[in-house]
């Protein structure tokens, strides 16, 4: 788990400094300008390192699922060898699958203004501001977030399914108490990414006529709110780490 967590972590790092040099610009600095270069780079890079986070929440889930329902087999089923494939399977496929969005936008005129609603570069904000024939990006965005968001939800509710299945089939209330407990961690994180998500995708399709202000305040949440809380929840459930952040803090009181 802890590699897994490692993982999320670096995942986190990517994501902060993919969006804060132009937050930070514009909101420190009222430097409200990106060249069009710039701005591809950091759509791509965004959208890669939230894809790469719904893999590793995905391959968290599946360590949840072996950990409880075949503990015995754990560690000849999660081998370092393993983990290290899954998490370069998790790169590549994010890297590949997000590589053509830059090149499907690049090849577009842009005729309806210069002006984004967020801070940040994302392929959205881009198709509205585009002229031409959208419907390859439309399309081709549509299968990226099937793909990858889509299956990987299906998936971990598949393996919370099964988790909960075999939890209801131990007889201790104690033991399952303890065997939900360990999840509890893992299922905050989950929701702190896809919730957010959710809204957003409720907010475009359903409310069109709300105010820039919300969209601009949920994409920032989107964005901000997993990795800010993704340390505060593993920190509070993992008994190591809140040892190891103790240890620290009485360290410099010393």
């Amino acid at each position: 788990m802890y590699y897994f967590l490692s993982m999320l972590s670096l995942n986190d790092l990517g994501v902060s400094l993919s969006t804060l040099p132009t937050v930070l610009a514009t909101f420190c600095f009222n430097y409200r300008h990106v060249g069009f270069d710039a701005c591809l780079v950091q759509m791509f890079f965004i959208h890669t390192f939230s894809f790469m986070e719904s893999g590793i929440l995905l391959a968290m889930s599946f360590d949840r699922f072996v950990a409880i329902c075949d503990p015995l087999r754990y560690a000849t089923v999660l081998t370092n060898s393993r983990i290290m494939a899954m998490g370069l399977g998790i790169l590549t496929k994010s890297f590949t699958t997000l590589f053509p969005f830059p090149f499907l936008v690049k090849r577009l005129p842009f005729c309806k203004g210069n002006v984004l609603h967020h801070s940040y570069c994302l392929h959205p904000d881009l198709m509205k501001v585009a002229c031409g024939d959208i419907h390859i990006n439309n399309i081709y965005g549509l299968f990226v977030v099937i793909f990858t968001y889509g299956v990987d939800s299906v998936f971990i509710l598949l393996s919370y399914a099964l988790i909960l299945r075999a939890v209801l089939a131990i007889a201790s209330q104690e033991q399952r108490l303890k065997a939900l407990n360990t999840c509890m961690s893992h299922i905050c994180a989950v929701l702190a990414f896809y919730v957010p998500i959710i809204a957003v995708s409720m907010i475009h399709r359903f409310w069109k006529s709300a105010p820039p202000v919300v969209h601009v305040m949920m994409s920032n949440v989107y964005l901000f709110v997993p990795p800010l809380l993704n340390p505060i929840i593993y920190s509070v459930k993992t008994k190591e780490i809140r040892r190891g952040i103790l240890k620290i803090f009485l360290k410099s009181q010393a």
